[in-house]
């Protein structure tokens, strides 16, 4: 289908019967952000925490993705957009099935045809396997840059796993500082 707006995606999202992940939701995280964003970043999919206030990354992984971000000038609220592969919650947190991502990847297709970004950032190894390519390895290849679709792409740590593990602080942070450098470079609005 396609859609107008992000609301009205939103809309019909909100609905989604596909796959039995909407069997055991609270809410379905769609996305939040500026629609108009030239920077859009996508993980994997909701934790307990998007769950239950339906707003992707808002745990401590999510504090930590609010933190790197406010470091190079980026806010969820005001020139990015934050979505995920899947809206609904794998039951205890475990990764999302391949049936699973493929049921609910037309909602994500949809979110980037409205918002047209100019740089996708996949937190994650999933969403990277997802988005940029199927053996995609993070530990190795993020921070890296290439093009798809007329839109630039890179992959960083999940702030989950920098989380669990600290040594990957000084990597991921490496990561966001490239990433200013690269919106400076393509983007004309993002720091306005």
């Amino acid at each position: 289908m396609t859609y107008n707006s992000l609301e009205e995606l939103k809309n019909d999202c909100l609905s989604c019967k596909k796959c039995a992940l909407c069997e055991t939701r609270r809410h379905v995280v769609v996305g939040v952000g500026s629609e108009t964003a030239e920077v859009m970043f996508i993980g994997e999919g909701p934790g307990e925490n998007e769950d239950l206030q339906g707003e992707p990354f808002v745990g401590l992984a999510g504090q930590l993705l609010d933190k790197m971000l406010y470091a190079v000038d980026l806010d969820r609220k005001k020139n990015i957009y934050i979505a995920n592969i899947v809206k609904c919650r794998p039951p205890y947190n475990r990764d999302p099935k391949p049936g699973e991502q493929e049921m609910c990847i037309d909602w994500l297709r949809a979110q980037v045809r409205l918002i047209k970004p100019k740089i996708i950032v996949c937190l994650g190894r999933i969403a990277a396997c997802r988005i940029i390519r199927e053996d995609f390895k993070i530990t190795r290849e993020h921070g890296q840059w290439l093009e798809k679709g007329g839109i630039l792409m890179t992959a960083m740590f999940h702030p989950a796993a920098v989380l669990r593990d600290p040594g990957k602080k000084p990597a991921a942070f490496e990561d966001f500082l490239r990433l200013r450098e690269k919106i400076k470079e393509v983007c004309e609005k993002t720091y306005d």
